[in-house]
């Protein structure tokens, strides 16, 4: 492993290659926990970890700060573990090898989880460094952020008495985020009746569309795979005789769907496949600017006699898939292309005796994400499907009054000679568990240059980590 303690003199990159030697994948949060509680015993602060593993650590103001209002300074203890086919690591066991190269940081075939490992490295070398100038810290570890927030959910925000926070959980630093959306599940349950019938299975499938995640991008156009199914047997179903054996698209209710194959059975396969490529072809035609990989196949299959949806179950499917909301709702009216609420079919299934729609649901307003839910269990209810919801993240609000925001801008300018771009997005970030949680709550999320997190090309940015561990510091002095 390279000693990265040289490349800055507050030692910010010496603790983040202590961070990457120590095990903390997702779900594995005991080791990088115990780091954080022992390195505030070392430096004799006050600290407490719960039952989550969260670590909260406190630092009193330096001179000349005591009245100042205390700021919170967060990020989150775990990384997505991913690694090469020819890499012998053992995430739970094993550290992250890193890497120079030239100006920035990499691991030896894994992931590097500066993602969001450089935040709390960051964080570790401010609350050690006692020549800084600053008001109350609060500097907050969560866990397991990467499957679901679940420990800042689990939080308990008493603990802290700060009401200004700096997330440094994002990766260009001429961008301040300051809003993201909140969300919820919700699956609908389309009853099926099944009756023997007897024909030729034919499987008709849509694939190679772009897809995407359901929140940045889902006002790029792409095309839902499942929708598109439901498109493409509405438009048979008025010309074709034919029964739904199985329906099944997408794995992910966050993810566009790139895929749908359903299974139907009819008299008549040779003219059902030819009506289905031909519509195909025209829809194909219809988005090829946009979706320029679209295919499409149809397969003729056994004969025989299958279990097939009643008239009543695919009359009820058809219906909630040509005319159930999906994609954009709303745009903000506060922020330039901003999509403000939205919603994703991310899952389509048939069982024996139901079909499954699993939704995604987003919105930047805390009433506005109540009402598409409501909206969508008032739809699927008039249909007699009944609806469960669940996987509720709040969301963060924009706050035109921010104080944070204009002073990072400020600080940014006066070391790089650049404006910082605000942006919002259509997202989930931890800042909206705090957001909902904290009154008068005012926040950014800020953070280092790095590339492709999530994969093994993952990469850090030397010389932005430095200029940002110098504008955190600068906005800690100014905030008296």
């Amino acid at each position: 492993m390279n000693n990265l303690s040289h490349l800055d003199p507050r030692d910010v990159f010496g603790y983040f290659e202590k961070i990457c030697s120590i095990p903390h994948g997702s779900g594995d949060m005991e080791k990088i926990s115990s780091f954080c509680m022992d390195f505030a015993k070392k430096h004799g602060l006050w600290a407490t970890r719960d039952e989550a593993n969260n670590v909260i650590i406190k630092k009193p103001a330096s001179k000349g700060y005591e009245n100042a209002e205390p700021v919170i300074l967060q990020g989150h203890l775990d990384m997505v573990c991913q690694k090469e086919p020819a890499s012998s690591i053992r995430f739970e066991e094993d550290g992250i090898e890193v890497l120079v190269d030239g100006e920035f940081i990499r691991a030896k075939g894994t992931t590097l989880g500066a993602d969001d490992g450089i935040a709390v490295a960051m964080m570790l070398a401010i609350l050690a460094d006692n020549s800084l100038s600053h008001p109350p810290i609060e500097a907050v570890f969560t866990t397991d952020e990467e499957i679901g927030m679940i420990g800042a959910k689990a939080m308990d925000m008493a603990v802290l008495s700060g009401k200004r926070m700096i997330n440094l959980d994002s990766g260009n630093p001429a961008i301040v985020t300051v809003s993201c959306a909140g969300g919820s599940d919700l699956t609908a349950f389309v009853p099926i009746k099944r009756e023997q019938r007897k024909g030729t299975a034919v499987s008709l499938s849509v694939k190679g569309l772009k897809g995407g995640h359901s929140g940045t991008e889902i006002h790029k156009g792409r095309v839902n795979a499942n929708l598109l199914m439901g498109r493409i047997l509405h438009h048979l179903s008025k010309t074709n005789a034919f029964s739904v054996i199985s329906v099944f698209g997408g794995d992910k209710g966050n993810a566009i769907p790139v895929s749908c194959t359903a299974k139907l059975l009819t008299s008549d396969p040779d003219g059902l496949s030819l009506a289905f490529e031909n519509y195909a072809g025209i829809v194909r035609e219809e988005i090829r600017a946009r979706e320029e990989g679209f295919a499409f196949d149809a397969e003729i299959l056994e004969a025989g006699a299958f279990a097939a949806l009643d008239d009543a179950a695919f009359g009820k499917l058809l219906h909630a898939l040509i005319l159930a909301p999906n994609g954009v709702m709303e745009m903000s009216a506060e922020i330039e292309n901003l999509v403000e609420t939205s919603l994703n079919l991310g899952i389509l299934k048939t069982e024996d005796d139901k079909a499954v729609l699993s939704f995604a649901l987003r919105s930047n307003k805390k009433t506005a994400m109540a009402y598409l839910e409501e909206r969508l269990s008032a739809f699927f209810t008039l249909m007699e499907c009944p609806v469960e919801t669940g996987g509720h993240y709040p969301p963060w609000e924009y706050n035109k009054d921010s104080v944070l925001r204009q002073l990072y801008i400020e600080k940014y300018k006066e070391k790089t000679g650049k404006t910082a771009e605000v942006q919002a997005i259509h997202a989930g970030l931890e800042c909206g568990v705090f957001a909902d949680a904290i009154k008068g709550f005012d926040c950014i999320s800020i953070g280092p240059l790095h590339f492709d997190i999530h994969t093994t090309r993952e990469c850090l940015s030397i010389k932005s980590t430095k200029e940002m561990y110098e504008i955190v510091c600068r906005m800690l002095e100014t905030l008296k």
